[in-house]
């Protein structure tokens, strides 16, 4: 007999696949255009509006992103957290005097103008194809020594994952809560995660782990609640599938680093041998 929780979740993981069949059918059948300026466009984003966002404000944010437009992980950035630091340190002042749970985080860009629409119009407005783009974006931003001049495509399997600096033998992609995941009718992170699953030749693990919890969006809590807000918000269902394992976790956007140090957290007191976050982009910590 079917349990009626799993049942919701089959008959969701159905509804979620029918919405992405749905969202795809648009850029088959028309053609596509840029999600910030309209323009035409083989991809969600165009190549001028990719350079903008990679380059930052005119303020000069972009001095932290690498040529890919991810941020630099050789010296200008914590190896933790992924927050900027005055080389030639490697850890931030966060982080050495209250470590995180998990081991190393890597973003492919900045959340600020005009990145930050790009997240909220996958998040709130379910522009789904943004997700691939999201995940090549991240792809091209890991360290490593892949040739010069590869190609690194989402939709096609690297040929040698061991030649990125990022070692895992899975993906998680941070999980929502049954209820918001019915209100929204996918989660962001995962669609994210898929296509990068591919690229990697890694195994997405959806079911592993969950959200036990419906918290309140981090977004609206002061910084000094969001710690507690994420207290016992996840639980792992199966143990073996992550014991020992060197795991990936995947998100759009992190901020205080609340959510994945408790999902790491998570994981380590199941086995996890270490956790490493993969995030589309990075608020400066405040």
């Amino acid at each position: 007999m079917i349990q009626p929780g799993r049942q919701f979740r089959s008959r969701l993981r159905q509804l979620q696949a029918m919405m992405m069949t749905l969202a795809v059918l648009p850029s088959r059948l028309l053609p596509g255009c840029c999600a910030l300026c309209g323009a035409a466009a083989s991809s969600a984003v165009c190549a001028a509006c990719r350079r903008l966002a990679a380059s930052g404000t005119a303020d000069g944010a972009g001095a932290e992103f690498g040529a890919a437009g991810g941020i630099s992980h050789a010296s200008a950035h914590c190896r933790q957290c992924a927050c900027a630091v005055t080389p030639p340190a490697l850890l931030c002042g966060r982080c050495l005097t209250h470590p995180p749970a998990f081991d190393a985080s890597f973003a492919a860009t900045r959340y600020a103008p005009p990145v930050d629409l790009l997240v909220q119009a996958l998040k709130f407005r379910a522009q789904l194809p943004l997700a691939q783009a999201f995940a090549q974006w991240l792809l091209e931003s890991l360290p490593g020594t892949l040739p010069e001049g590869s190609d690194r495509q989402v939709d096609a399997a690297l040929p040698n994952q061991g030649a990125l600096a990022v070692a895992g033998d899975l993906l998680i992609a941070v999980p929502l809560s049954a209820e918001r995941l019915a209100e929204r009718g996918f989660n962001q992170a995962q669609e994210t995660a898929r296509p990068l699953a591919r690229a990697l030749r890694l195994p997405l693990i959806s079911e592993t782990c969950v959200r036990v919890r419906d918290t309140l969006p981090q977004s609206g809590l002061a910084l000094a609640d969001r710690r507690d807000n994420m207290r016992g918000a996840f639980a792992v269902i199966h143990r073996q599938a992550i014991a020992g394992k060197r795991v990936l976790v995947v998100d759009d956007v992190m901020t205080t680093g609340h959510t994945l140090d408790a999902l790491a957290a998570c994981l380590k007191r199941h086995g996890a041998a270490s956790v490493t976050n993969l995030v589309f982009a990075r608020t400066p910590p405040r």
